[in-house]
């Protein structure tokens, strides 16, 4: 009883973490099994560990202090890559990988900068998917003044993270005009003082000077920075500026800045980064430690990465002679053997139904030969009843030929309910340290898999029966090693089947671009009888049935390109020559052309492994090349349920609906369309063209603010300017390219028979923007669809205030703006709206912000979108100039300013001291000629320099 209490504790920890995979869990205040992973390429340096582990060490008491005594570093396991040399003090990993760290230490691609970030793409107090440090970043101590202490950065990023915050900086928007007129840097807390100056740097020398005002948008210029006070008053917030030596707090409900237009502001509602850290599971139920000044030293293991050692365990028992499901087990696995599994890898096979038996004990695979001979242990007969522990516990037997099962690695395929226990063997799997990847064949597959993939850290799959699916190809290709080494890892290009009709033929191109070509592999399968069969490379090179190797007893045919693919499109034709119809399908994987030059890779995944009706799910998929996103691609996920319909949806990048940010390389949709209770699979496909996929730069957001330098006593104290990459570099166009990926499985329940309600609203509005333009206000925002960002909603509801507060607390009760003449268009569609508002004089100072949600034809209606302020602002005259502080240049050289900060922007400003001793001692005459004068200056300033900032 003890035992399977323990394992559902197991469960349960392992569900927190299944957007991320992480392992992480807090107990008793303290987090345990924090995985730091070393990428491979980074030459071998024992400071890096050294400097890890006194980050860590210095952020764990920093992390104590800003949480109350709520949570510290209790133990951390840094993964040394198998590149490094082996030492004694080296335990080997786990279940721990490269891919599945919450830290990667990795350079970046084309150098572009050492700003660390956290991959974050879900919704507020959503947990992001990992923290990249480079290895500048660790090593060099110069950047401690641009980025401050590394235990503090560590912390700012960790909430990321963890707990799902968001920066309270925005570089895109650095400045905004306050409820109280004035311009304030965006910020949290307000109380952080600065000054609002322009740096400018002549080789070693730098300076700095006022900020100019914008006539067009009545902020400062587009150089100007805010430079904060190196000695503060203030406490708050890590989140914003963690580097100040006072800064010990995450901004709370009294210390949050609710008017900085910040990411933070956008997506969790004006809340503050402590509010929603307290909602977080961690501190649920958690109480501050007491009697302790300061936490214990966190404890690091070094763990180091071995040789890839795998053991296909494969059913044989006799419901896998139904659906022609043997066949197309031999045919998935022959190609995972052949074409997916990395050069140097041991690989092992076990069969298993009533009992299990080796078929091949663990070998080293260099080359095509051992490959192929390894190929003819693969199982091609099916009988018996069905005994999953005893396949696990053989493989497991296999594993430890190469010493033990730590690190090892098991895929496990199954199409039935274990005629055994399956929770017999969970002690063994616990135990064995051995990562254990699951493939559901089949409707009736063990319910159990799942859980023995997440108690291992594996993946998880699932096949239908529908034979123009791929499912068990797919699968077997998602299962790459977890290294980090994307240069050995095979790469999925293509993956399509269809039924077809006599003569009908399944007729595409795929797109190889120069970053893949080696090791290309075109592979055909059929159902009844080989097809004809063409492939033309781009340079018109045709390659037809005889140029294959064909296997008629596993109805396969393999063609390989030798030496690199050309770049460009291929062409493929698979024609039926049956008088029946039956299922062709085409897999094309190929691997990278240059070890220094990172491919195109897609990661798709959804946002949970489980869900029950009504609850949406979230698909993404990642499109990146080294550590850069790529943008304007075509994304489209496959969704394949148990019963019923497959689902085809395209994803969007463009900042709406499920997706929180625009042009970061996630694309992202809902998903609602549940056709019945079990298992779905998830399969992406991308498609890039030359003329309009490029690389995109990694965006500022949710990354460690890069500090332009200090004010000490009145003397600047500058950083170097950001490290600048040409822009050519980075956003270069790419060539065209094609991309499959498995998205993995998940798990619906609750699903009602029958026609599902309409119970989804239109998606909450992310964007909404708002300006003064005149007399008028400009709106605009990206559509909502019907249900949330699919279909079309019926209506808006549009409301106004000066408090943004109130739209929030009080939507229904604000003023309403008449838009029933706006028709929604498709989600997706720019949504604009303008209107002159009625019984409100726009003037300078005026400050309005704006608040939107859609409805359905059903009524369903949506949340309030973020708040968007719109402000009429007239920048005030430019101040007489005084001395300002000495600029301290970022090497020896100094120089010195002739100009100060300008002053607070007030309407008590000396010019109305002016005008009012005028008023007092001017005549009545005099007196009114003034005051048309003024208004006439006023109305004449309002049309040439009104400030139209926009929303949070």
């Amino acid at each position: 009883m003890l035992f399977f209490q323990s394992v559902g504790l197991l469960f349960a920890f392992q569900l927190l973490g299944t957007g991320t995979g992480s392992m992480v869990q807090l107990k008793n205040n303290g987090y345990e099994d924090l995985v730091i992973a070393i990428h491979p390429g980074i030459p071998e340096n024992n400071k890096v560990i050294q400097n890890i582990q006194d980050m860590v060490t210095e952020a764990s008491t920093y992390l104590f202090q800003a949480t109350h005594r709520r949570a510290y570093f209790k133990s951390v396991k840094i993964l040394i890559p198998l590149t490094w040399t082996k030492h004694a003090t080296y335990l080997r990993a786990k279940t721990e990988s490269f891919d599945k760290a919450d830290v990667i230490v990795a350079d970046p691609f084309l150098k572009y900068g050492n700003d660390p970030y956290t991959l974050q793409y879900g919704g507020c107090g959503e947990p992001a998917k990992y923290i990249h440090f480079t290895p500048n970043f660790i090593l060099d101590d110069t950047l401690l003044q641009v980025y401050g202490p590394r235990g503090r950065v560590f912390v700012h990023e960790w909430a990321h993270l963890r707990w799902g915050v968001f920066d309270e900086y925005n570089s895109d928007r650095p400045f905004y005009v306050s409820g109280n007129v004035n311009v304030e840097a965006t910020r949290c807390s307000k109380d952080v003082q600065g000054k609002n100056q322009v740096i400018e740097c002549r080789g070693s020398s730098c300076s700095a000077r006022d900020c100019k005002y914008d006539a067009l948008t009545g902020l400062f210029e587009e150089r100007c920075t805010f430079i904060p006070e190196k000695n503060q008053q203030t406490q708050a917030s890590v989140m914003y500026m963690q580097a100040l030596s006072t800064v010990v707090q995450f901004c709370n409900s009294s210390t949050h800045n609710t008017e900085a237009p910040n990411l933070q502001n956008r997506m969790c509602n004006f809340e503050s980064t402590w509010d929603v850290i307290l909602r977080s599971q961690d501190f649920i139920g958690t109480s501050p430690m007491s009697g302790t000044v300061s936490p214990p030293p966190p404890a690091f293991s070094l763990l180091q990465s071995s040789d890839r050692v795998v053991c296909i365990v494969l059913d044989t028992s006799g419901s896998m002679a139904a659906s022609d499901r043997i066949n197309r087990q031999f045919q998935a696995a022959e190609l995972f053997l052949l074409q997916i599994i990395e050069a140097g890898s041991f690989v092992g096979i076990v069969t298993f139904e009533s009992n299990a038996y080796i078929k091949a004990t663990l070998r080293q695979l260099f080359n095509d030969k051992q490959r192929k001979d390894l190929v003819a242990f693969l199982p091609n007969r099916a009988s018996g009843g069905t005994n999953i522990c005893a396949g696990i516990r053989k493989g497991l037997e296999v594993n430890r030929q190469s010493g033990n099962s730590y690190g090892t690695e098991i895929v496990l395929l199954t199409d039935g309910e274990d005629n055994f226990d399956t929770k017999l063997c969970f002690p063994d799997v616990m135990s064995s340290g051995a990562i254990i990847h699951v493939i559901a064949l089949g409707p009736s597959a063990s319910k159990e898999l799942e859980k023995i993939a997440d108690m291992s850290g594996g993946l998880k799959f699932a096949a239908t029966d529908n034979l123009d699916s791929n499912g068990l190809i797919d699968a077997f290709s998602g299962i790459s090693s977890g290294s980090g080494d994307i240069s050995q890892q095979s790469i999925q290009l293509e993956s399509d089947a269809l039924q077809l009709a006599n003569s009908r033929c399944l007729d595409k191109i795929v797109s190889i671009d120069s970053t893949v070509g080696n090791d290309t592999f075109f592979v055909v399968t059929w159902q009844r009888g080989i097809p004809n069969i063409k492939v033309v490379a781009p340079n018109g090179a045709a390659y037809f049935n005889a140029a294959f190797m064909v296997d008629s007893a596993t109805r396969t045919a393999r063609l390989q390109i030798p030496g690199t693919a050309q770049a460009g499109d291929w062409m493929y034709s698979v024609c039926n020559t049956q008088t029946t119809e039956q299922v062709l399908s085409m897999t094309v994987t190929t691997r990278a052309a240059n070890n220094n030059v990172p491919p195109v890779t897609v990661k798709a995944h959804m946002n949970k492994d489980t869900t029950s009706f009504p609850n949406p799910m979230v698909v993404y998929a990642e499109v990146s090349q080294g550590f850069l996103p790529v943008l304007g691609a075509n994304v489209t996920a496959i969704i394949e349920p148990e019963a019923g319909k497959t689902v085809t949806i395209e994803l969007s990048d463009n900042g709406a609906g499920a997706d929180i940010a625009k042009n970061d390389g996630i694309y992202s949709r809902y998903f609602t369309s549940f056709s019945g209770n079990g298992r779905y699979s998830l399969k992406v496909r991308v498609q890039g063209k030359d003329t309009t996929t490029r690389r995109g730069r990694r965006m500022p957001r949710s990354q460690a603010l890069y500090i332009p330098g200090y004010i000490d006593k009145g003397v600047y104290s500058l950083n170097p300017p950001r490290p600048a990459v040409p822009d050519e570099d980075i956003q270069a166009k790419l060539e065209s390219f094609s991309r499959t990926a498995s998205g993995g499985s998940f798990v619906v329940s609750a699903v009602p028979t029958g026609t599902l309600p309409d119970i989804f609203p239109p998606s909450k509005i992310t964007d909404l923007e708002a300006r003064i333009v005149e007399k008028q206000i400009d709106l605009s925002w990206t559509a909502p669809g019907g249900d949330l960002d699919q279909g079309q909603a019926a209506s808006y509801d549009v409301r106004m205030s000066t408090n943004p507060l109130d739209l929030r607390d009080h939507f229904e009760t604000a003023a309403s703006v008449d838009v029933s003449a706006l028709k929604p268009q498709p989600a997706g569609s720019t949504e604009t709206f303008s209107f002159i508002p009625q019984n409100l004089a726009l003037a300078n100072g005026t400050i309005l912000y704006f608040a939107l949600r859609a409805r359905d034809g059903l009524n369903n209606t949506a949340d309030v979108s973020n708040t968007a302020q719109a402000a009429m602002f007239v920048p005030p005259p430019v101040p007489p100039s005084t001395d300002s502080p000495t600029t301290a240049g970022h090497t020896t050289s100094t120089t010195s300013s002739t100009t100060s900060a300008p002053p607070p922007i007030s309407p008590d400003s000396t010019a109305q001291d002016v005008i009012l001793i005028v008023i007092i001692v001017c005549s009545a005459a005099v007196l009114i000629s003034l005051i048309i004068s003024i208004t006439l200056c006023i109305l004449s300033c309002n049309r040439k320099g009104r400030r139209h900032e926009t929303g949070m």
